[in-house]
């Protein structure tokens, strides 16, 4: 599968909402860094892990927009808006934030990233 691809697979997936579809796409060596509106964050496989988690609680459902996606040998740039549905609200989905994310696929895992995001 090309590095495009598994990015690809990776946001349309409930990956960012359930740990164990995550551990799937991870790397295990793993390391992102996140450049967030809380400041700086680098996260590497359990951390990652962990997010996946907390943010299963909150939120039943989770969607990803990509508005443009390019591919360079093994790195991919990706550009896309985040959306949740809440617990208490499960009917209407709201946008999370908008992400910029650069990553290098190795052994057909995300290996290495770096993010931007901006709340909506």
């Amino acid at each position: 599968m090309s590095a495009k691809k598994i990015v690809q697979k990776f946001y349309k997936s409930d990956a960012l909402i359930d740990s164990d579809v995550m551990k799937d796409f991870l790397h295990p060596e793993v390391l992102l860094d996140w450049n967030s509106s809380k400041g700086f964050l680098q996260l590497n496989y359990d951390s990652l892990l962990n997010l996946s988690d907390d943010l299963s609680k909150a939120y039943v459902r989770s969607k990803v927009r990509i508005s443009q996606i390019i591919a360079e040998n093994d790195t991919i740039s990706v550009r896309y808006s985040h959306f949740v549905k809440t617990i208490e609200n499960p009917r209407e989905e709201m946008l999370l934030a908008h992400f910029m994310a650069i990553w290098q696929i190795k052994d057909n895992k995300l290996f290495r990233g770096y993010q931007m995001s901006q709340l909506s």
